[in-house]
């Protein structure tokens, strides 16, 4: 009898009916075999980029690249360019914190999921499969209170792990005994209070009005929340985490930390430390490290003075080279027989269109990855016939990663004319 992976499978799920587990080794002869799991990159930048030298003139494969794309020359036939593509939100800076979610914090309690964010629902069904259900990378400096690119259910803010030092410790770094025991008593106090304020709240339940019984569902979805973390937390505590390879990094400021954020959150993805990791480009992100003087924030409002144009778009053309070398990292490493760019899908773009007029229509995107067919520029309509949210391609993402989900967002289905190739 021939064994293969399929095989193999169902007779461990078999044994484990049965109450046997036997931990078999995977066989070099059966990894090519076995189905590798789908990861998720988010990439944002807070301020967008300039439009001229962002998006392509021509549509289709044979597409030209503008400035800012030409960074990502070699990578052609595996990213997808979108115009015409956002939210329909207007508020400036302060939508550009739907880029992920399609929703605006101020409208989330209108909406089914409120203003959960892409890379938290997809989290959701990830449960305890890798140590971190979600990676949220990025800088706290700067406008409008730092990173607020991430969302979950309950509509709070995640906040960021800060510069390549902490996320090198909270990937590798495994606790000692005593912190790890520490660790489990702090856990137990945690849940005994939990317990303690939602039996108390529940009480109060009858006693509400219809405002204060919403408020109090909110809250409940927040322990939750914090009631999973709990439980994911303590299930990883007794288990070592990979060994990495490389030392740790120093954090030497937000421009010179990118390209050491990007490699660590490949070498999490390779580690399957998580399958599911942003990374947002802010106020954090300083154009004196270019010796230029103007703020970054100063440069996007340029009021089409080509000295400050000339200056964003060095800091611009920067990030773009640091995600196309961040592509070419995901396709030197093998998972499975192919690239862990392959089975991962990664998003780059922004919640902000034109930054200089503030407005947050035709948001740039760039989609690479996840075994989509890619190597074309598509543009959809403003308005009218054959427009779509960017939503869309959300929920196509999403039930890619295995969401059984028909919606995310402001969505009216999945984004036509995206294929797996």
């Amino acid at each position: 009898m021939r064994y293969d992976n399929h095989t193999i499978t169902g007779r461990r799920a078999f044994l484990r009916a049965a109450g046997v587990s036997l931990a078999l080794p995977v066989f070099d002869a059966l990894r090519a075999e076995a189905v590798r799991p789908v990861r998720m990159v988010c990439i944002g930048n807070a301020f967008g980029f300039y439009q001229p030298m962002f998006f392509p003139k021509a549509t289709g494969a044979a597409y030209d690249l503008p400035m800012l794309l030409q960074p990502l020359e070699a990578h052609r036939k595996d990213i997808t360019v979108f115009s015409g593509l956002d939210h329909g939100v207007k508020g400036g800076h302060f939508a550009v914190h739907s880029f992920l979610s399609g929703v605006r914090n101020a409208d989330a309690k209108g909406m089914p999921e409120g203003n959960i964010s892409l890379d938290q629902r997809a989290a959701e069904v990830v449960g305890g499969h890798s140590r971190f259900p979600t990676l949220t990378v990025g800088s706290e400096d700067g406008l409008h209170g730092g990173c607020m690119m991430c969302w979950t259910r309950s509509g709070n803010r995640v906040p960021p792990i800060q510069g390549p030092r902490e996320l090198f410790r909270k990937l590798f770094l495994t606790d000692s005994e005593a912190d790890r025991a520490s660790f489990q008593d702090r856990a137990r106090l945690k849940k005994s209070i939990l317990d303690a304020v939602q039996e108390d709240a529940k009480g109060l339940q009858r006693e509400l009005g219809k405002r204060d019984r919403e408020k109090l569902d909110e809250y409940f979805t927040s322990v939750r929340d914090v009631e999973k973390q709990l439980e994911l937390s303590k299930r990883w505590a007794s288990v070592p985490k990979p060994k990495p390879g490389i030392a740790e990094p120093e954090n030497t400021g937000f421009v010179s930390d990118l390209p050491v954020l990007y490699d660590l959150i490949a070498l999490a993805l390779q580690t399957d430390s998580t399958r599911i990791a942003t990374l947002e480009i802010a106020g954090g992100f300083e154009a004196a490290a270019f010796g230029i003087r103007k703020e970054y924030h100063a440069l996007t409002h340029h009021g089409q003075v080509q000295e400050s144009i000339d200056a964003l778009l060095k800091l611009e053309k920067y990030q773009m080279e640091q995600f196309a070398r961040f592509l070419t990292k995901m396709k030197s490493v093998d998972d499975g027989g192919v690239s862990l760019l392959r089975n991962t899908m990664v998003l780059f773009g922004s919640g902000m269109g034109n930054a200089n007029a503030h407005t947050n229509d035709n948001l740039p995107v760039v989609f690479a990855g996840g075994g989509f067919r890619h190597g074309q520029h598509r543009a959809f309509p403003k308005s009218g016939l054959g427009r779509a949210p960017l939503c869309n391609l959300y929920l196509s993402m999403l039930q890619r990663f295995g969401v059984e989900t028909q919606r995310f967002g402001i969505s009216t289905g999945t984004l036509r004319g995206l294929e797996l190739g």
